[in-house]
Order: structure tokens, then sequence, then C-alpha cells
């Protein structure tokens, strides 16, 4: 098993102060509710985004606050994420407990779902912190981490295809 390094807990004040913080909105031809199952599904992510390459709930369903996942970027980086809001088909929150590489020091996203007269509105935060040593480096990677953050969320725009449901 992977060494996993301990993060510490992020919270919505966090996610709104992060020095590296990413914000996508993205519209999607699919409404709340098909964005929602598609999200929480056994295969979320990893259908439609090309950097996630596994993700695994570890908490039974149904979700809610305190569910957890791991999901693997890339065949390298494992995340252990731990949901602490879970507003069923409208927002969920995590915190990334432990990553399988050292320096970061916090981790958390937030999805938001809004309705939209042609499908929904996702809103996708990611906050990153480093250690001290590593925030040199987050932020010369910035422009990666922000194309990288983009392609997860704008996966979410190929709902409609993947789940075969729409408005």
């Amino acid at each position: 098993m992977a060494q996993r390094y301990a993060l510490a807990e992020s919270d919505d004040d966090f996610l709104m102060t992060a020095a590296r913080r990413y914000v996508h909105n993205v519209d999607i031809g699919a409404d709340p509710a098909a964005v929602w199952a598609a999200l929480t599904a056994d295969d979320a992510l990893v259908s439609w985004s090309p950097v996630i390459s596994a993700m695994e709930w570890t908490a039974p369903r149904p979700f809610g606050v305190g569910a957890t996942r791991t999901v693997t970027l890339g065949g390298v980086v494992r995340l252990d994420e731990r949901f602490y809001r879970w507003d069923e088909g409208k927002r969920m929150t995590f915190t990334v407990d432990a990553a399988s590489i050292p320096g970061l020091r916090r981790f958390a996203e937030d999805i938001v779902l809004a309705p939209r007269t042609e499908g929904t509105r996702l809103t996708w935060t990611f906050a990153l912190e480093g250690t001290p040593a590593l925030r040199p480096l987050l932020a010369l990677a910035s422009p990666a981490n922000r194309l990288v953050t983009s392609t997860i969320a704008n996966g979410t725009a190929r709902v409609r295809t993947l789940h075969g449901r729409t408005r």
C-alpha cells in the first residue's frame, strides 16, 4: 500500500481564501438530478475525466456527510477524501484527509449545482495549499493546475451523453 501523508482539515473559510483557488463554471445540458447522479455514480469522474484514473467510494450508500472515497490522479497521486457537506442533489464539499505525495497541507473541493432553463450550472471550486517548501512550486504550477482542474470540471458537460439523461 502506498504511503499516505496526512493533510490538515479544510473548511469553507479555506475554500474562499486559499492562495491556490480555481473556480470553474460549467453549463451542462442535463437537469440537476442527472448531473448529481453522475457525480455520485460508482464510475464518477473516471468516465469523463482523463485526469482521474481511478475512483472508489469507501463508504456505503446512501452517501452523506462523512462519506469517503479515494481518487487517483494520473495513476500516481491518491487522495483520500471525506465529505463534510452533502446537500442531496444540490451541493457536496469535501476535504482531503491524506495524499500519496508529500508537501500538501490542505486540499478541498466544493461542487454546487444550480438549475437553469437549459439544464444545470455547475460551479466547481478547487482549493489547495502546500507546505512552506512546496508553495513556490505550486505558484509556478498554477497555470497547469488551472488547466487540470478545468479539465475535470468541464468533463461534466458530457453527463448527458454518458448517462443518457436529459431535461
